[in-house]
């Protein structure tokens, strides 16, 4: 009587098959077709499982193990390139690449193993070593500390901070954000222009007023216009701008 082989021992056919080359230590380049077919003959027939659609996978491996034997056995038939033909090619091309995903599958497996054995935790220190400060000798810190060396610190910073500077764009001057309301400036005109009567638009500007200020007032004194209360004269192009009270408005 033989002895029974579990099947979970076996994940398919080719791990059976390569099961046998690794115990005999065949060369899985020149596996002697006629012994390892006795050998797998030899242990399905005492497989204890009797489920056929996992027995099926294994009897098509003997049935391909049987028709290889069978090849060998008669003359050998040559290539296009001259060579012979070996009948056992695709079985040792197949067993090649179930031999490397096996390997892997192990690998990968070795790794979750590792790496379930690691474990991480956060960093516990005792309340008297985390709140330890070290405490710092002003004196020993500032010690050779003298006014001369201070001063070449003081102008190699400076000298860093010049040449951070692009001598084309400082000379762009700051964009400041300056508001001014069109109706406070409206307002402002009309108390201009009533106490003056006529004057000029370039009188009426500060000394000082920026180009957002003249623009505002242009605005406001096209406001006034619509309103009937201002009349302005420019007899040429390019003069100042002289303008008029007009104490009654629009009717």
């Amino acid at each position: 009587m033989g002895i029974p082989v579990k099947l979970d021992v076996f994940d398919g056919p080719l791990d059976l098959l390569l099961h046998l080359i690794e115990k005999n230590k065949i060369d899985i380049f020149d596996i002697p077709i006629v012994e390892i077919t006795g050998q797998y003959m030899d242990i399905i027939t005492h497989m204890e499982n009797k489920d056929m659609d996992i027995m099926s996978e294994f009897l098509v491996m003997a049935a391909t193990l049987l028709k290889i034997k069978s090849k060998m056995l008669l003359p050998k038939e040559k290539k296009e390139n001259g060579e012979e033909e070996d009948p056992r090619e695709e079985l040792v091309e197949r067993l090649l690449e179930y031999k490397t995903f096996k390997y892997a599958a192990f690998e990968l497996k070795d790794l979750q193993l590792d790496a379930s054995k690691q474990l991480f935790r956060k960093v516990c220190l005792p309340d008297e070593i985390a709140s330890y400060k070290e405490e710092v000798n002003t004196s020993e810190l500032l010690s050779g500390i003298t006014l001369n060396k201070l001063q070449i610190v003081f102008n190699s910073v400076m000298k860093r901070q010049i040449d951070k500077i692009d001598p084309v764009r400082s000379k762009f001057g700051q964009i400041k954000k300056e508001e001014i309301s069109l109706e406070e400036r409206v307002v402002y005109i009309e108390d201009y222009a009533s106490s003056h009567g006529r004057f000029s638009f370039r009188a009426m500007l500060e000394d000082n007023a920026s180009k957002t200020m003249v623009i505002v007032t242009f605005l406001g004194i096209l406001e006034l216009m619509k309103a009937g209360k201002l009349e302005i004269v420019q007899e040429n192009i390019f003069d100042d701008i002289l303008i008029t009270y007009n104490t009654g408005g629009l009717a």
